[in-house]
């Protein structure tokens, strides 16, 4: 079988250069497990600092031989548990860049193809979805008359983030991304009020005018820089969800991630952070609420796709540099046999 994996230690950025598909031998089945077929791999910003060692402890998969972290949506070719039989459709978070993935059957979450397309699980209805119903919901509450901020808009969190608080009840939902494009993306498909483009000049002086009432809950994606900015813009009691450093994935060393903690309190701010982790035991909560918001047109996706693994690569590369265009998804193999 084709597995994907490291050429080498890396301590960059990871490029398409760093990778190789390799053939491998495919996987026995585990005593109360299974063999999946990879159909869809999700591929995540999260796994760029991974690769490097640098993500909750967890180590780098071995060049040249350990398969590179990703979520997979995959079929049952051989099951040894009673809660599979061959044929069922099953989400892995641990099942990696290769064609089949042996696991556990207690690291399997079946899923069914019929509520949304089977994609889906690998974005909106996967771990970037999980991630955003659990900030906007569980943790700030999200409620009728709230004033929303989040960056990274236009990624799967973030777009799911402004949908999901606008469902719940947000009176207003603001995001910011880079570029017309991204921007045009977040307005247009995911609903939100405004968009900045953090790329133009003069873009705090729209941020602040896109927010005259100021906010009551932000998202933040990418720094404590930028969380420190919707601070400035938050009322009396806001409640921020600190969820991803992403500007700190690929530094040279790991930043301190300063914090003004005069502002805070003087905004008498509640900060939650967020490891979607803890919230995996409500997958299921989570897909049987917004499946239906999928069906009903009120959450939208989008996904920017690679056909093949030998294209993860490349596409690898582009979410690296934020030129992804909606959630990427690399498709293994036809979902149909």
């Amino acid at each position: 079988m084709k597995l994907g994996t490291l050429k080498h230690p890396v301590d960059h950025k990871p490029v398409a250069s760093d990778f190789a598909i390799i053939e491998a031998d495919r996987p026995a089945c585990p005593a109360d497990g299974l063999i999946l077929r990879t159909v869809h791999l999700s591929l995540d910003p999260y796994v760029g600092s991974r690769l490097r060692g640098r993500h909750m402890g967890e180590p780098a998969p071995e060049p040249m031989k350990g398969a590179i972290p990703g979520a997979v949506i995959g079929q049952v070719v051989e099951s040894r548990s009673p809660a599979f039989a061959e044929g069922d459709w099953a989400h892995v978070m641990e099942g990696g860049w290769q064609e089949f993935v042996a696991v556990t059957a207690g690291h399997a979450r079946k899923i069914d193809p019929g509520v949304a397309p089977l994609a889906a699980h690998a974005g909106v209805l996967g771990m970037p979805g999980l991630t955003a119903w659990s900030g906007i919901t569980q943790l700030a509450k999200v409620g009728s008359g709230d004033t929303v901020l989040v960056d990274a808009a236009a990624g799967p969190v973030g777009g799911t983030v402004g949908q999901i608080a606008r469902i719940k009840g947000a009176k207003r939902v603001v995001g910011i991304a880079g570029g017309p494009e991204k921007c045009s993306l977040v307005t247009d498909t995911y609903g939100f009020d405004a968009c900045i483009d953090y790329k133009s000049d003069g873009w705090r002086d729209r941020l602040a005018d896109a927010l005259p009432d100021g906010l009551s809950v932000f998202f933040e994606n990418v720094s404590a820089d930028m969380a420190m900015l919707a601070l400035t813009h938050a009322r009396i009691y806001a409640r921020g969800v600190l969820c991803g450093l992403v500007d700190a994935y690929h530094t040279e060393t790991q930043s301190q991630h300063p914090l003004n903690a005069g502002l805070i309190i003087g905004k008498r701010a509640q900060l939650h952070g967020l490891v979607v982790y803890d919230f995996y035991p409500r997958w299921d909560e989570y897909v049987a609420e917004s499946a239906p918001w999928i069906a009903s047109g009120q959450l939208k996706f989008v996904e920017d796709r690679a056909d093949g693994l030998e294209n993860a690569p490349a596409l690898f590369e582009r979410l690296m540099n934020g030129q992804n265009k909606g959630k990427a998804v690399v498709t293994v193999a036809p979902e149909q046999v």
